[in-house]
């Protein structure tokens, strides 16, 4: 019995450390020795600027409080307006939000319809629309740095890059709570997914900014959760990389509250499952190589792994405490007591909108977690919607 729980006990262990950080020093060695072996020249093949037509897509439902500075902010991109195309399609809005977009034409184009069939039916209907050869989608209430196109289309220069990702960043505010925490979050995932490009690809894209060429995309199902994930692994699986581009970001406030980002993280964890479903060929190592290595580490792993290992590790760790303790194990159970009590003393201080960064990693990391088991709930019982819903933002404070 001792050994069996020894052995759960370390193998669990070792699988979470690996997922959360030793994934990362793995690729980040292995990345060090591709540079080594690659000559600078080759390595920079696509820092060139490229110039190609490109159409920007936004979808956006009900955002009136955000699309006039959304498209004020895309017609200031530094790039050839002859080359760029703007479509801002509103479908199901019933606020101004169309009427704003239609005060801007024909410098923006306006696509609506009355009927709410959901955000991919509104992205398949953009594309079949756009007229040029790279598609860059973009949310109405991300801002993007003024060089954000012209970074991204300079990628296209490479014929294996079917794909660009931005990176997603999260405005500072003097927000309350652990969503403050979602900034931090970003920045680790965007390390990863700078890692993971400069290996071989990113494995998913975030939907706040990332660009296909057209020819690449294939019209999206209405029950697809995630179709920024779907789309850019799709892509993945054809052959091609999605490469991140750091200088190209956009730039969102915080969640408003935390149950807001449950919401959020619970219909990711839940599009995360349906993608594991669809997807699945992909674990496999030895047709799909590094892209599986990559895929398996960085999303299978976080998603349908270590949530269930995290009270694995606990209640076998307490287990051996009594069975075969040890001055380590006894150290390694504090270490997670202390753990858990600091998320659990976070979860209180945040029902009081009391801040305290201390106790709010440790109660984001948890809640995170959590969120995983709801959203493999509503996928197994088949009831997360696929119809996008507007997340409740901070607000910036005068």
């Amino acid at each position: 019995m001792s050994t069996l729980l020894h052995i759960l006990f370390w193998t669990s262990l070792a699988v979470v450390v690996y997922t959360y950080l030793g994934y990362g020093a793995i690729v980040f060695v292995l990345v060090k020795l591709r540079r080594l072996f690659t000559t600078q020249e080759t390595y920079t093949s696509v820092a060139h600027q490229s110039v190609a037509s490109v159409s920007l897509i936004i979808a956006a439902y009900n955002e009136a409080d955000c699309i006039r500075e959304k498209i004020e902010n895309s017609l200031q991109q530094h790039y050839p307006a002859d080359l760029l195309e703007i479509i801002i399609i509103t479908d199901g809005s019933n606020d101004e939000t169309p009427a704003i977009v239609a005060s801007y034409e024909p410098q923006v184009k306006l696509m609506h319809q009355p009927a709410r069939m959901g955000k991919t039916a509104a992205l398949n209907r953009a594309v079949a629309h756009a007229s040029n050869d790279i598609l860059i989608f973009s949310d109405a209430n991300t801002m993007l740095n003024q060089d954000a196109i012209a970074n991204i289309a300079k990628h296209y220069a490479d014929a294996t890059v079917g794909g660009v990702s931005g990176e997603k960043r999260i405005v500072q505010t003097i927000g309350v709570g652990a969503v403050a925490e979602e900034g931090l979050y970003w920045k680790y995932e965007s390390l990863l997914k700078k890692l993971d490009s400069a290996l071989y690809t990113v494995v998913g894209a975030a939907g706040e900014l990332f660009s296909v060429r057209k020819s690449l995309y294939e019209n999206v199902g209405n029950n697809i959760i995630l179709d920024d994930f779907y789309i850019s692994l799709g892509i993945c699986a054809r052959g091609y990389t999605v490469k991140y581009e750091p200088a190209a970001y956009g730039e969102e406030l915080p969640s408003q509250n935390v149950q807001e980002e449950e919401k959020r993280k619970i219909r990711i964890a839940a599009g995360g499952f349906q993608a594991m479903q669809i997807f699945k060929p992909l674990m496999n190592p030895f047709k799909y190589g590094v892209l599986a290595f990559q895929y398996v580490s960085h999303r299978v792993m976080r998603w349908a792994v270590c949530p269930f290992l995290l009270p694995v590790i606990l209640f076998s760790n307490i287990a051996l405490a009594f069975i075969s303790p040890s001055l380590l194990l006894n150290v390694l159970l504090i270490g997670q007591v202390f753990f858990y009590l600091m998320a659990l003393t976070g979860w209180l201080l945040n029902k009081q909108n009391i801040k305290l960064r201390l106790v709010n990693v440790p109660y984001y990391f948890l809640f995170m977690n959590m969120a995983v088991y709801a959203g493999l709930n509503k996928f197994l019982k088949n009831n997360q919607s696929a119809v996008w819903e507007r997340s409740a933002r901070t607000k910036l404070s005068a």
